[in-house]
This record gives structure tokens, sequence and C-alpha cells, in this order.
């Protein structure tokens, strides 16, 4: 048999989430972003749940290739625009609206030959300091591109650093917003502006004459399931529903006595005799190694704890609760890493991530080709697919 290790997709849950965030913006049309093969989701194994968005944003030219054989003809949006000049070709081939980011891009735009015109997003550095024009050069920018034939239309776009957080101000956007609206004040074109974590917590407030929504919000992590704010949030503050779950089995069960060590480098010691689980999962698997002891599992949907050091192919997990209102633990008995447990409990892939001192997006992102996924039918069989 197969080494018992799954992670299944939940296609109703992707639905969930996406209604969740367009009803958070509901003027506003909503890119599902699908970069990273869908956050380790699968491209195509989340595109039926997700195709009600008005269009997918990514950054590989591959997948966007993906998504158009898949039969998608809305728009796709290349997050990271071009990385050298001969992908404008594959834009026009295959109708991408791409974000124009430097003067190269822009280069590159006036040398392409192109019968089709580009819808191009400009984006505009408001304080992330990681691609963008300052405020000082984008009409600059974007006189350069309006004087361009091979553009046909200019959207405008920016990212918030700490839309999750208040480090900046009162709310955390609140700086970078003020340079985007006087850098792009009169400027004509549609606007995208907020994240998963801006659509969830200031989608509502205004810009200008408008709404900070705008015309086009990006969804990201929360369709996934994942708070982006966590831990101010949990997922179900924001009515969120995890997509994926990971779970695996016990292949052994120790009778660990008091003093005694569990794994590598000895790093966790019973305080008292306890029983323990090894489980089929370790950091070849994706599960990070950095998870100390302590951090949370589900043994038979019962909340327990991680103990001793991850290694590659296993891991071990405490018995005791689980065992305390059942029968012993036993070989085939099922461990959820994240997600939702056959016997309904949940465990949030945020829990588990802050508890190994990273973000759900490492966790997801970073599950291992070796691991097989499923999708789960029984909502594919409610029509939730």
């Amino acid at each position: 048999m197969p080494r018992p290790i799954l992670a299944t997709v939940h296609l109703g849950a992707l639905r969930h989430n996406l209604d969740r965030l367009q009803r958070a913006a509901p003027d506003s049309r909503l890119w599902a972003v699908v970069k990273a093969n869908a956050y380790g989701h699968g491209l195509e194994r989340v595109f039926p749940a997700l195709r009600a968005a008005d269009g997918f944003a990514l950054l590989d030219l591959a997948e966007a290739e993906r998504l158009r054989a898949l039969d998608w003809r809305g728009p796709i949006l290349l997050l990271e625009g071009c990385f050298e000049a001969r992908d404008l070709e594959l834009c026009s081939r295959l109708n991408l609206w791409h974000v124009v980011h430097c003067e190269e891009q822009i280069d590159w735009l006036a040398a392409h030959k192109t019968h089709q015109p580009h819808r191009v997003f400009l984006k505009m550095n408001s304080g992330m300091n990681r691609l963008g024009f300052r405020p000082a050069a984008l009409r600059a920018a974007w006189a350069r591109l309006n004087a361009l034939p091979q553009v046909e239309e200019i959207s405008l776009i920016t990212h918030f650093s700490d839309a999750d957080s208040p480090r900046f101000g009162a709310d955390g956007i609140a700086h970078q917003l003020e340079a985007f609206a006087a850098a792009t004040r009169d400027l004509p074109g549609e606007r995208s502006l907020c994240n998963s974590a801006a659509t969830l917590r200031h989608a509502g407030r205004a810009l200008g004459s408008g709404q900070l929504a705008a015309d086009w919000v990006r969804g990201g992590i929360a369709l996934y399931g994942s708070a982006p704010d966590h831990p101010e949030h949990r997922s179900a503050d924001w009515e969120l529903q995890p997509a994926m779950t990971l779970a695996s089995r016990l292949i052994a069960v120790q009778q660990v006595e008091a003093g005694e060590s569990v794994g590598y480098g000895s790093t966790f010691v019973a305080p008292a005799a306890m029983r323990i689980g090894i489980v089929a999962c370790g950091y070849a698997d994706g599960y990070p190694r950095h998870a100390g002891s302590g951090t949370p599992v589900l043994v038979r949907g019962m909340r327990s704890r991680l103990v001793g050091r991850v290694s590659m192919d296993m891991l071990a997990v405490e018995l005791g609760p689980a065992e305390a209102d059942g029968p012993p633990c036993r070989i085939g008995d099922e461990v959820v890493l994240w997600g939702r447990s056959q016997h309904g409990s949940l465990l949030p892939v945020d829990e588990v991530a802050q508890a190994a001192g990273t973000i759900a997006y490492e966790l997801l992102c970073a599950v291992a080709a070796r691991v097989p996924f499923a999708i789960d039918e029984a909502e594919a069989a409610a029509g939730l697919a």
C-alpha cells in the first residue's frame, strides 16, 4: 500500500472563501491569486472552485499557459510583469495583462511589435520598496506608456506592506494610501490596491471620492482559508474555511519512560511515563523541521502535540489526549497535521505555522511533490465543485 500521507483540497471551502472575499468588496472585481501553483494547492485542482472569480493573478508564464489550457478566457494578470522582452510575445498570444514596474519594461514595450495593444497595470512603490515607481516618477512613467501604440489601457496598482498590522499609523496602510492617492490624483484608469488583509480589514473605507476596494481587489491567502492577520484574527473570525488538509497515520506506537528522550538530538525528555505515536510525515514531505515540541496536531480528532525533533520521514506525537476518553491508539489511526479531521475537529494551518515560527503561506507552498493529493469528492459530489 502507499505511504499513508495525503493532502486533500476542499473545493467547497475554496468556493466559500471566494464568496466571502467578494462579499467584503461587493462593488469590486476580484483577482483570484493563484501564484506558486495556487499556494501549493495545485492550479488545476483549485480552478473549478475559483472560476467564479473575475480574473486570475499569478507570476509565471507557464502557469498562465496552464490556465488558458483549462479554457479560461477571462483576464490573467502577471503580477511581476515580464522578465525579458520576448515575454511580451506570449502576452500578446495569450492576451495576458501585465504589471509594469520599471523603465526597462516600458522600453521592451516600446520595441515590441504587436497587432494587439496591451492592457498594463502601472505599479507604484507607495512604501513597500520592492517593485514599482516612486511617487515622483509615476506620472512620467504613465506618460511614456500612454504615448505607446502598443498600450491599449493603463490601470494603476500598488501593494500594502502592513495591511495586516498597525505598525505604521493606526491601521497600517494610511501612509501608503495617502502616497498613492496623491500621486495618482486625476490620472485615469482602474485601480487595484487591496490584498487579502486590506480587503477584509479596510475595503469599505473611502479613497477620495471612491472606495479603497476600488475596481479590483486581490484575494490571496484568504482564498485558501488562512487569516491574513493571524494571530490578531483567526480564520473563523473572518468566516474562512481551510482549503487544504494534510493528514497521515500512526505507523508505530512507543511506550516512553520518565527521563527517556525522543528523536534526534534528544531535544524532548519525557517528564513522566507516556505513550507516543510515530507518524508518517517529515520534512521531506514539507512539514517544517523547525517545528518544535508542543506544535499542535490532531490525533483521532483530539488536539495533541508534537514531541521531539521532526526527521526526514517521521515525527512523534503525544497520544495521551487521544487516549484519555477512548481506547488505546494503534497503527493506522488518523493524525492531522493541519486542516480538518475526519472526526469533525479542525486545526487551522495558522496555529501550526505560529508554533513553528513561520506563516501559513510557507507551510502550504512547501508541501512536497512526493505527497499525494486528493480532491474532497464529497464536496464535489454535492455540487460544490
